[in-house]
């Protein structure tokens, strides 16, 4: 195996450490979690800094499995969609940060089209999940709640963040290749 493979096998594995753990922080009030969206950092970074391969996969394997060993998120429609979005951003954001140059403008422009990329993947998998169930239609309204409303103070952290962290990502692999 490459040194890159095995970087990049360790890095995706710490990312799904972290996607399992840091939902703690939020969990005594769910709704907390709905707005912070703390596995979406990691699926982000991985995606960022393994790549997209990597990053699909840790997101589509984070909430189902976070599902099966903590029981949350609730697996249906939840962690499926979840699974969905959260694959969508990972796969998007190491493609798109792939094929820019890599300075601090150009990773918001990554991180906003997957975050718009995931969001509409997600709707779209709730419409099929929700309409497959006894659960009913999900609606516009529904999808502008969860999609956005509810998820502000996440998206500001995830702007605020996540390119802070790639610049100092930036810095350290010039400093040891």
């Amino acid at each position: 195996m490459k040194k890159n493979t095995i970087t990049n096998l360790v890095l995706a594995g710490l990312m799904l450490a972290l996607g399992m753990v840091l939902p703690f922080l939020t969990a005594q009030i769910p709704q907390m979690g709905n707005m912070f969206l703390p596995m979406h950092f990691p699926v982000l970074l991985c995606g960022l800094i393994c790549g997209w391969k990597y990053g699909g996969i840790v997101g589509f394997i984070l909430p189902i499995f976070r599902s099966m060993v903590f029981g949350m998120p609730p697996m249906f429609p939840v962690a499926i969609a979840m699974a969905f979005e959260l694959m969508t951003y990972g796969v998007v954001i190491g493609l798109v940060y792939g094929y820019l140059p890599k300075k601090i403008g150009w990773t918001y422009v990554a991180l906003i089209v997957a975050m718009i990329a995931g969001r509409l993947v997600w709707g779209s998998v709730q419409v099929v999940l929700l309409g497959l169930s006894a659960k009913g239609a999900f609606s516009l309204q529904m999808f502008l709640s969860g999609a956005l409303l509810n998820a502000i103070p996440g998206i500001i952290l995830q702007l605020l963040c996540i390119p802070v962290i790639m610049t100092l990502v930036q810095k350290r692999r010039r400093i040891y290749p």
